[in-house]
């Protein structure tokens, strides 16, 4: 984490379900008080997904909560899709591993840089089980030394 980021969110389900290949940083398309909402930390980026269609990156599922103090005429979709943006070369590299590689797109985590909000956006490939109580198995194993080197049981 770089200075003058905050983080919002994030995707701790991300990790343990799928390899993250790279990581993107991209803007995100909102509207009215969403801003407002997501600085309060009501955001939930665990369905969360994006999707290119017609060259252009799209997040999905992922739930912002509406704003309270905000206007009630104005109510956005708390589930809405919302337009991502990156560099064009970068959805050019997106399109290619989604559809030929079979990767997926998944949101690792949610910052604000700069006061603008910003989505860390991971190319991954979906775990096994077995890669999932490996990876268990590890965490498991670095507790259980840590535990040993400070003393404590």
């Amino acid at each position: 984490m770089a200075v003058g980021e905050k983080t919002l969110a994030t995707n701790k389900k991300a990790r343990h379900e799928y390899f993250i290949e790279e990581t993107y940083e991209c803007g995100i398309e909102l509207k009215g008080t969403e801003v407002k909402s997501i600085r309060a930390g009501r955001v939930n980026l665990k369905e969360g997904f994006a999707s290119v269609d017609n060259s252009e990156v799209f997040l999905k599922q992922v739930h912002i909560s509406p704003y309270d103090q905000g206007n009630s005429f104005y109510k956005i979709d708390p589930l809405r899709v919302r337009k991502l943006l990156l560099h064009k070369h970068e959805i050019r590299k997106l399109i290619g591993a989604t559809t030929i590689k079979g990767y997926s797109l998944v949101p690792i985590r949610m910052y604000l840089k700069n006061g603008r909000v910003k989505l860390e956006l991971g190319l991954a490939k979906g775990k096994k089980l077995y890669d999932k109580r490996q990876d268990l198995a590890k965490k498991d194993a670095q507790r259980r030394i840590e535990r040993e080197m400070t003393g404590k049981y």
